[in-house]
C-alpha cells in the first residue's frame, strides 16, 4: 500500500441511528489518504468523520449555514490556506493547528448523511460505495482549501475528486 494510507488518523462517529452497509471508516481512510497524497501534504492529518441522517445534517445545515434543509455532505475546516492545498502556513508544534498529542495538523470534521448518500447514489445509478466516496473527496477538498463558487473552481474540484476515485477503482460502473 502507498505511504499515503499512514497519513490519516480518522476518527468517526456513527450517529445515523442505524448499522451501516458500508465499511465508511475504511473507505474514507483510503480516500482521504488519497486526496492527502495527491496534493503532496507533508504532515499527517487528522480528520473527523460524522455520519448522521438526513434530519443530523439538516440540524448543522441550518445552524451553520443559516440553510433549513438536509444537504448530503458539510465540511468544517479547521485550516486557513492562501491558497488551496498550500501548507506553507503550518509550523509543526503550533497548537492552533496541530494536536498536542499526535502532532497530526488538524484538517477539520466532515458530516455526512448516509441517508442522503443512498438516495444520491440510486438517482445518480452508482453504487453506495461510490457516491459516499465521492463525498469524502469533495469534503477533503474543501478541508484543504478548494471550493467551487465560480465555474473555474468548480471544474478544478470535479477533475481532483474524479482523479482521486479513479486512482482507487471507484467507479460510476462500481
Amino acid at each position: 500500500m502507498r505511504e499515503a494510507a499512514s497519513r490519516v488518523i480518522l476518527t468517526t462517529e456513527n450517529a445515523a441511528g442505524r448499522k451501516l452497509e458500508l465499511p465508511v471508516r475504511e473507505l474514507a481512510r483510503r480516500v482521504s489518504s488519497e486526496v492527502l497524497f495527491r496534493e503532496k501534504c507533508p504532515f499527517v492529518a487528522a480528520i473527523s468523520l460524522y455520519i448522521t441522517d438526513d434530519e443530523g445534517i439538516r440540524e448543522y445545515n441550518r445552524e451553520f449555514r443559516g440553510i433549513d434543509r438536509p444537504t448530503d455532505v458539510l465540511s468544517f475546516p479547521g485550516c486557513s490556506y492562501d491558497a488551496p492545498a498550500d501548507f506553507s502556513f503550518a509550523v509543526p508544534g503550533n497548537p492552533d493547528l496541530f494536536d498536542p498529542e499526535t502532532g497530526a495538523l488538524v484538517l477539520g470534521d466532515i458530516v455526512i448523511s448516509y441517508e442522503r448518500a443512498e438516495a444520491q447514489a440510486k438517482d445518480y445509478g452508482h453504487s453506495l460505495r461510490r457516491e459516499f466516496a465521492f463525498l469524502v473527496a469533495h469534503s477533503m477538498l474543501h478541508l484543504l482549501g478548494y471550493d467551487h463558487e465560480t465555474p473555474g473552481e468548480a471544474k478544478v474540484m470535479e477533475e481532483k475528486q474524479e482523479e482521486v476515485l479513479t486512482a482507487l477503482g471507484i467507479t460510476r460502473d462500481d
